[in-house]
């Protein structure tokens, strides 16, 4: 039988690449995004314009945040599995407009939460990120490890979502799965994000800036490869054990609820000066590169242990860097007829 899923953020990078997934797999989908303008809307216009070419997608343009819209929508669609994807993102903005991260992030995962204790899907998968390990430094990092040390608001907005969503993963028996995202690029991407800003400054031929003089390292996923392992979670639903003994070793499954944290990363940390040598070689130009102070907010490296996506999916996240960025590049050139 076709399955139906609810996606919040569907005109968004991520949402997008999931939402033509699923379809392409023979989903209904019902797609749901504010098309706010914290970047260029016509992108967001063109994404959702795409899927709309399937009639197994539907598309809902409001606010997750919007009373009464996500309970009507799980009420009417009754989704075999919902996908939450919405959120206000960037660790800078965060900085300069917090009310938002609160309205879109808290309030907007708050309705999602209660729309599905009225509405039990059989798995509801949400977004968190890889900013909820802060200020930690024992890397890679793993799902059991703490995260109390958020560096950001919207780190710490996200780190939030996950204590709601154990909540009412215990209180109600509702089986939830977080998932962690690393820095996550390619075709479609975000404009806000450093591919995106570096291969535009580079093809115009004006300067880059780069943060903490380039000693940075990142997780660099690429977007075919988080939407496989998303896809590949939908079926490893998580049930709650009947003691903490039973929770194989290494695997951060609730003690006392059906709630899991899964990582969604490359398994590799990146030099951030090697990244920008593989846009330099897909581009065919050099860099001008503006050295510059760390940015508040930000930390020195990033690096998934992505062992339990493995052992629940048998997929790990394998795209080399240089493969990636030369596919976006591509992809660039082609939107933006450069």
């Amino acid at each position: 039988m076709t399955r139906t899923a609810l996606v919040t953020g569907s005109a968004g990078f991520i949402g997008y690449h999931l939402c033509a997934r699923l379809l392409a797999a023979g989903w209904r989908v019902v797609g749901v995004d504010a098309m706010t303008d914290y970047y260029d809307v016509r992108l967001k216009d063109r994404r959702q314009a795409m899927l709309l070419q399937s009639e197994g997608f539907r598309a809902v343009n409001d606010r997750i945040e919007a009373p009464g819209l996500l309970h009507t929508l799980m009420h009417d669609t009754r989704p075999d599995a919902v996908i939450h994807l919405a959120a206000q993102a960037g660790v800078r903005y965060s900085i300069d407009n917090p009310e938002s991260y609160v309205e879109a992030n808290l309030i907007g995962t708050f309705r999602l939460l209660e729309a599905i204790r009225a509405f039990p899907p059989a798995h509801s998968l949400l977004a968190s990120t890889s900013s909820v390990y802060g200020a930690n430094t024992a890397l890679p990092y793993a799902e059991t490890q703490k995260a109390d040390t958020q560096m950001s608001f919207y780190a710490a907005t996200k780190k939030a979502n996950e204590a709601m969503a154990h909540s009412y993963a215990h209180l109600y028996g509702l089986p939830v799965t977080m998932f962690r995202f690393f820095t996550v690029y390619g075709p479609w991407g975000r404009p806000d994000m450093a591919l995106f800003k570096f291969t535009r400054a580079i093809l115009e031929g004006r300067p880059i800036d780069v943060y903490n003089h380039g000693d940075m390292r990142r997780d660099f996923t690429y977007i075919d490869d988080l939407v496989t392992g998303i896809t590949g979670l939908i079926d490893a639903v998580p049930v709650r054990p009947d003691t903490a003994d039973a929770i194989p070793e290494g695997d951060s499954l609730s003690p006392v609820a059906p709630f899991r944290i899964v990582n969604i990363g490359n398994s590799d940390s990146v030099q951030l000066t090697d990244f920008i040598t593989a846009i330099e070689a897909a581009t065919g130009r050099t860099a001008q590169r503006n050295l510059m102070d760390m940015q508040p907010g930000d930390v020195p490296a990033t690096w998934a242990d992505a062992s339990l996506l493995q052992r629940l999916t048998g997929y790990r996240p394998q795209t080399p860097v240089a493969d990636g960025v030369a596919r976006f590049v591509a992809w660039y050139r082609d939107y933006y007829e450069v």
